[in-house]
Order: structure tokens, then C-alpha cells, then sequence
């Protein structure tokens, strides 16, 4: 184990230690919550914005996840690979609260239990979820899309006297930037290429502010410059947010990792540089291949 990952390791086990002292924020299904949890909230004073311990979980009987530990600290972009069936897509299912865990413990930052809240909650907490289909509003145009994700009171009245002011209008143009989509403004969402539909949800769930954005095989089928591009995107979101990317690209992984873990059967393999993680022999065995 590398120092990085032994340091991690005390890390995550201080988190824990936190997490069962009782100072949790109780979900909404608890008699005395009295607020929405937000953002804000997020306690990541351990070093760590997302920690999963010895999770677990069945279907009919199949362990997609089995005792799955992995924790992310605060602005690191982790890459997350492995075989189909390994437990990728589960993973994110449990940590956006679309499926339970039989047991085991998930906290957004040091004490904040993922397992007492549903989907809209967590949502609201910071954690966006992109999916490998872009979902877009195709009848409007990229602003529009973008203006309706802003972070701003949807109440009916509101929506309809709602006017940018500057900072807003200033932080959409900013955007428009980052997701290279300036010179498409005015252009309607379905008449973009599927590289520019990935970049304008991602776009979408960053107007959001989030703190965790987990992405599900977001350069699939992309061409060569748009999956260039994308790493450029994701490497300057990096440290202003944290990130879980799976993906099977094993060249956009080189450009954007740091530490990739690999799953298998539901618990990590392996973890490390991409490096370290392709001269695995299990690695090799169960994944890349020979």
C-alpha cells in the first residue's frame, strides 16, 4: 500500500470514528429534523467529502455489492473501473439513495447519513448524478437549459416574474465557457452533437452547485476531439469539485486520473496510480486482460 492510501486509510477510520459518536444529522424521516440539509452542511473537516464502509447488497440473492469500503476526499477527480457486473452502477444507485444497502455505512462528508435520506434529498445536499444518456430539454435552446437549472426559488409565481440579475447572467456566461458551448448559445439542445449534449447536462448539474458530481461513462461514444475536450473539462472542474468518473476509456482515464480504483464482484480489487492498477496481475485477469 502506498503512503497516499495508507494516509486515506487513517483518514476514513477517523471519519467512522465521528460518524458512530452520534453526531450524525438525522435524516427526514427522524421526528426532531427540523431543516432541509444542504450543501452547506457538508462537514469535510476529515479530509474526506464521501466514505463507504463494509456496504452491502443483494438482488434475489446475487451480491451485486459485498462489503465495499472506498472513501473521496474533498476536490479529487477518482476514476472508477472494472468489468460489467462489477458493482459501478450500484454503487452510485446507493449513494444517491435509489437503492438501500442491506447494511454498511455511506456519509456525505463526516456526518451526514446518506442512508437515512431519498433521491430529492440528497440531491439537494450536493451530489449530481449523470447518467450515460444525456438528458436535455432538446426543444430549448443550450441558455435555456442552462437558466432553468439555476439554483434560484421554482415556485410557480417566482418562475414567472424570475428575471436573471448580473450575477446570474455572469455566471451563465462563465459556464457557457467551461463547457465549451459559448458559440452555441442560441443553438436548440437537440440540434448539438452528443459530445455537446454531455457537456451542456454537465453543465446543467453544475449550475446546481453541486460538492460530488458522479459520472457515469460520460465519453461514450464520443469522438476523439470531444473526449479530448471532456478531459480538459474535467481536469479544470477538479479541486472546485470532487468527482467519481467510471468509465472504460483507458486513455481518457490516463488523462484524468490520479488514483483509479477498480472494482469486482462488488468490492474493490484494487486501487492505486493507472499504473499500478494495469500491471495487477488480478487486474489483468479479471478486467484488462493479457
Amino acid at each position: 500500500m502506498t503512503p497516499d492510501l495508507m494516509d486515506q486509510g487513517a483518514q476514513r477510520a477517523e471519519v467512522h470514528k465521528t460518524a458512530q459518536s452520534g453526531q450524525t444529522m438525522s435524516g427526514g424521516r427522524d421526528a426532531g429534523f427540523a431543516r432541509r440539509i444542504t450543501s452547506n452542511d457538508v462537514d469535510v473537516t476529515h479530509g474526506r467529502i464521501l466514505y463507504l464502509e463494509d456496504v452491502c447488497v443483494s438482488f434475489d440473492g446475487f451480491k451485486a455489492i459485498n462489503k465495499l469500503s472506498l472513501d473521496i476526499a474533498p476536490g479529487e477527480l477518482r476514476c472508477i473501473i472494472g468489468p460489467n457486473g462489477a458493482g459501478k452502477t450500484t454503487m452510485m444507485d446507493i449513494i444517491t439513495g435509489k437503492t438501500k444497502p442491506d447494511s454498511g455505512t455511506v456519509f456525505f462528508g463526516s456526518t451526514i447519513d446518506l442512508l437515512r435520506y431519498k433521491e430529492p434529498d440528497i440531491a439537494q445536499m450536493g451530489i449530481g448524478r449523470k447518467f450515460q444518456k444525456p438528458t436535455v430539454f432538446e426543444q430549448l435552446t443550450v441558455f435555456e437549459n442552462l437558466e432553468l437549472t439555476l439554483n434560484a426559488n421554482k415556485s410557480v409565481a417566482h418562475s414567472l416574474l424570475f428575471k436573471l440579475d448580473s450575477a446570474q447572467s455572469d455566471r451563465l456566461a462563465d459556464m457557457l465557457h467551461t463547457i465549451h458551448l459559448a458559440d452555441s448559445v442560441g443553438r436548440t439542445a437537440g440540434k448539438l452533437s452528443h459530445g455537446q449534449k454531455q457537456w451542456l447536462e454537465i453543465g446543467m448539474l453544475l449550475m446546481q452547485e453541486p460538492k460530488l458530481l458522479l459520472l457515469d461513462e460520460p465519453v461514450a461514444g464520443m469522438t476523439d476531439e470531444e473526449t479530448e475536450r471532456t478531459a480538459e473539462l474535467f481536469l479544470s472542474l477538479k479541486g472546485k469539485h470532487s468527482l467519481m468518473v467510471v468509465e472504460h476509456d483507458m486513455s481518457f482515464i490516463r488523462a484524468i486520473s490520479d488514483i483509479v480504483t477498480v472494482l469486482c464482484d462488488g468490492a474493490v480489487l484494487a486501487q492505486g496510480t493507472l499504473d499500478q492498477v494495469q500491471s495487477d496481475e488480478r487486474v489483468i485477469e479479471v478486467y484488462l486482460g493479457r
